[in-house]
């Protein structure tokens, strides 16, 4: 599989872009409005974050899903039985937010959104008319009015040699939003999975963006933009003992969106919780 790098300043970006999209699932931008220095800040001080006792001030709100998440109550991708090997922070405007790092996250999440109703408005503008057609409002709209939209920190760890058998650092999954935004991170490991059923890398070059699709926009436009499964490997070598600082930006429709006549956004997502609770 071969990912395409966008030039976001070029006059055929949301062209190439969604061609991206359409055909593997994934579109990577460059020269991107996100400002560089902003998001290698909020990497260095959320390190920190992770590295001190203060993250667990925090433990997460079962009800709410906001704050501190450590490897122990850390996600089991659907399909399988084991945690993946991270921890990370949930930000939402109206949620809990620590004391000890800056405002530059929440800055980063109010430009990130920003960016958001531009890439879905070149997502609309180049879907076939028949796919355009469906959609029960303009993509951007979706977005309108709530405040499901997520921005995670998330913290790989050093591998330390006791891992549990066959636990890596995010097992193969889908995400479940309309679009999730990701500045490369700070160390590669992240894979998409082909349609031929081989994992290709995913270009991670510091000053790039990774932008894939999730399940919610691939059941509003009926398939059209498929939400590829991707991963994270553990690293070998010397990488072994570096930590991974990452931060996807899900973007999240309020809850009364009709996404087809299947499921509103709420339903989805409901019922993706539910699977996933199901697996313990």
């Amino acid at each position: 599989m071969h990912l395409p790098i966008v030039d976001f300043r070029s006059p055929d970006a949301g062209q190439d872009f969604c061609r991206s999209l359409h055909e593997t699932g994934f579109g990577v931008l460059r020269n991107h409005p996100l400002q560089q220095t902003l998001v290698e800040g909020i990497y260095a001080e959320w390190l920190e974050f992770f590295l001190s006792e203060a993250k667990h001030q925090y433990a997460h709100d079962p009800v709410t899903h906001d704050g501190y998440f450590s490897p122990a109550v850390s996600e089991i991708a659907k399909n399988h039985t084991q945690r993946d090997l991270k921890e990370f922070f949930h930000i939402y405007p109206w949620g809990r937010y620590p004391h000890t790092v800056s405002n530059a996250a929440r800055l980063y999440y109010q430009q990130g959104s920003q960016l958001a109703a531009q890439l879905l408005n070149w997502v609309e503008a180049y879907s076939p008319p028949a796919v355009k057609v469906g959609y029960s409002m303009p993509l951007p709209k979706m977005l309108d009015g709530g405040d499901h939209t997520l921005l995670r920190v998330l913290h790989y760890p050093p591998l330390r040699g006791d891992e549990e058998a066959g636990a890596v650092r995010a097992a193969a999954h889908g995400d479940i939003n309309l679009l999730t935004i990701l500045p490369a991170a700070t160390e590669p490991g992240l894979q998409v999975l082909a349609q031929d059923g081989s994992w290709a890398d995913v270009p991670c070059d510091f000053g790039l963006l990774i932008v894939n699709i999730g399940d919610m926009l691939q059941e509003a436009s009926g398939g059209y933009y498929p939400s590829t499964v991707h991963r994270v490997l553990n690293p070998t070598g010397a990488s072994r003992f570096k930590s991974r600082i990452s931060l996807p930006l899900f973007l999240h429709p309020h809850r009364d969106v009709i996404l087809s006549e299947r499921y509103t956004v709420g339903s989805y997502f409901d019922e993706r919780m539910r699977e996933l609770r199901g697996q313990g």
